[in-house]
């Protein structure tokens, strides 16, 4: 049964622990990562054996196996993947920079490009469930950033099959290339390039420990988007709240995994003892209760704050991946939110309405993180380049102060470099 603390009888750090064996998988990782970069395709082929029980006779999805994806899937859900898509692409096309031209000052013109990654990588695990909404909450930004070759990894079930409401996901989504391969390989095929496989210049989504350790060990090879922990939710609630209804936004985080994190506070001791109760109940009814449980009795926990306020500034310190704010004026307390992924309000907004469907990113900086990471936007499949230029009469005005400069670091080369220009007849020109 989860536990009922007072805020003031535990630490901070507390809060969110996960009380499991943290696994140090980096030496394996590396062996995986070196080997597909010896061997390439072939070690893709052996893994796929090894890892997914599956002889595979070719690593990519083909354009029949994408047919018959949609064929398989149900057309209402395909319908509910469009609207999805369409509500993700209304919200990140919001995100989409522009470049810029400066030229406040006579002579100079200066400026910064925003450019499109040409090939990003896109992680979709797979294991005990398939995630159509991690298809496209990572491939839409790139879509609408102008990345034109989004190219998808996913392990195979041991059939050699892909999950067709992932198939089906990917094609709304835009995604260009698929390939059957999952785990720390596909992140080293995607960071080094195998014969089939293409090398990317960015690899985003979520996975197990390997795939984050894979992530991390190529990271400046590629760029990532961010080495994300279990999946956390804080439920800040007043005594007005429904208690079945908190319950289940709490067991809708735990059910992710068994290292999920679940957190309830509440000014109201009455409302933790319903909920605590309630969890009871709703666990009982759910097909992933084991993992659910688990997550619970090991990470889950009530804290009784002695005002909602309280409760914010402890939201604040601990940075959630998803915050609730679970009370009838939320936007009241909204301005006071200074870090977290991202923030749920009201009584008619829980969480899993980021993971599907309202439009917002569900990739989310975990474990502290949101104190300095973002979520996953049109940003991150982006970069910029800047651009100068200045006409002989700007440079002669400004020739002696970077001179100045320059030699102050004591790298007089820049000075001449600058000054050159403006001797003798030649700088006349």
């Amino acid at each position: 049964m989860i536990q009922i603390y007072d805020l003031n009888a535990i630490q901070d750090q507390e809060i969110f622990l996960r009380r499991d064996e943290v696994r140090d998988v980096s030496a394996p990782v590396a062996d995986i990562i070196r080997t597909v970069r010896e061997q390439g395709d072939r070690a893709l082929y052996e893994y796929a054996r090894r890892f997914d029980g599956a002889e595979l006779s070719d690593l990519s999805v083909t354009g029949a196996e994408l047919e018959a994806a949609l064929e398989q899937v149900e057309p209402e859900f395909l319908a509910v993947l469009r609207e999805a898509a369409d509500n993700i692409r209304a919200y990140h096309a919001k995100q989409k920079r522009e470049s810029f031209v400066m030229t406040q000052r006579d002579g100079v013109i200066l400026g910064q490009r925003i450019l499109p990654l040409a090939r990003v990588g896109i992680y979709v695990p797979g294991g005990t469930a398939a995630y159509p909404s991690t298809v496209l909450m990572n491939a839409i930004p790139a879509q609408i950033a102008g990345v034109e070759d989004i190219v998808m990894v996913t392990p195979p079930g041991r059939d050699g099959a892909v999950s067709p409401a992932i198939l089906a996901a990917a094609q709304v989504a835009g995604v260009t290339q698929i390939f059957k391969c999952g785990g720390a390989q596909a992140i080293a095929a995607l960071a080094y390039g195998t014969e089939t496989i293409p090398q990317v210049d960015k690899i985003v989504g979520p996975g197990n420990a390997y795939v984050a350790e894979a992530k991390k060990q190529v990271f400046g090879q590629v760029n990532i988007d961010m080495i994300a922990g279990p999946s956390e939710v804080l439920v800040l609630a007043d005594g007005a709240s429904n208690a079945s209804w908190v319950a289940a936004d709490l067991l809708s985080q735990a059910e992710h995994d068994r290292m999920a994190s679940a957190v309830l506070v509440t000014d109201s001791r009455a409302l933790a003892e319903q909920v605590a109760q309630e969890l009871e109940v709703q666990l009982s009814r759910l097909e992933r209760e084991d993992i659910a449980r688990e997550s619970i009795e090991r990470n889950g926990k009530i804290i009784v704050a002695r005002s909602l306020e309280e409760g914010i500034q402890v939201a604040n310190r601990i940075a959630p991946e998803h915050l609730e704010l679970c009370m009838d004026q939320p936007f009241d307390y909204l301005s006071q939110i200074r870090n977290a992924g991202s923030v749920f309000l009201g009584r008619y907004d829980p969480e899993p309405m980021g993971d599907y469907f309202a439009g917002p990113n569900h990739t989310l900086p975990t474990m502290g993180t949101a104190r300095f990471y973002s979520p996953l936007s049109v940003d991150d499949f982006i970069k910029r380049s800047q651009f100068s230029y200045y006409t002989r009469e700007a440079l002669e005005r400004d020739c002696r102060k970077v001179g100045l400069f320059a030699r102050r670091e004591g790298l007089t080369a820049h000075a001449r470099a600058v000054e050159i220009r403006f001797e003798g007849k030649e700088g006349a020109q």
